[in-house]
C-alpha cells in the first residue's frame, strides 16, 4: 500500500513539474488557437448562467453550478497563451497593451479567477438573486479586461 502511494505521489510530482513545459507553445499560432478555444468554451458556459440570471431560461441551480464550475476551471487557462507578439488590430484581438501593461493584465486575470470562484459559490447557494449578483460582478470583470486589452 505504501509503495502504491509513493508511486502515485512520484507520478503526480512529475506531472506537476512537466506542466510549465506543457504550457509552452511550439508556434505563436498554437497559443492563439488555445486561448481562443479556452475563452470560447468559458464564454459558452458563462452565457448559460447569464441567461438564467437574465430570465431568458428558467433558473436551475444544478445547471448553474455545473456551468460555473466549468467557467472557474477554465478561468486560468487562456492567460498562459499570450506570448509576446500575438496582438493584432482586428476586432477581438489583444491590444499591444497586454504586453506593455503586463502587470495590469495579470491583475485582471487574477480578478477573473477570483470572481469565478465566487460565481461557483453563488450557484451552489441555489438562490437566483445571489447568482444574479455574481454574474454581474463576473461580467464586469470580463468587461474591464476587454475594455483595456481587447480591440473592439
Amino acid at each position: 500500500m505504501k509503495r502504491t502511494i509513493l508511486i502515485a505521489v512520484t507520478c503526480l510530482t512529475g506531472l506537476c513539474a512537466a506542466l510549465p513545459a506543457h504550457a509552452q507553445f511550439a508556434k505563436p499560432e498554437d497559443a492563439v488557437k488555445y486561448r481562443k478555444a479556452a475563452f470560447t468554451v468559458m464564454g459558452t458556459h458563462f452565457g448559460r448562467i447569464a441567461a438564467m440570471a437574465q430570465g431568458k431560461v428558467p433558473f436551475d441551480g444544478a445547471a448553474a453550478t455545473a456551468n460555473a464550475e466549468v467557467v472557474a476551471a477554465l478561468a486560468a487557462l487562456p492567460f498562459s497563451a499570450f506570448p509576446e507578439g500575438t496582438h493584432g488590430t482586428d476586432k477581438g484581438t489583444p491590444k499591444a497593451s497586454v504586453w506593455t501593461e503586463r502587470a495590469k493584465f495579470d491583475e485582471g486575470a487574477k480578478a477573473l479567477q477570483a470572481e469565478t470562484v465566487k460565481l461557483v459559490a453563488a450557484a451552489k447557494a441555489n438562490n437566483l438573486d445571489t447568482l444574479k449578483a455574481a454574474v454581474g460582478n463576473t461580467g464586469k470583470t470580463c468587461k474591464a479586461c476587454h475594455d483595456n486589452f481587447r480591440n473592439e
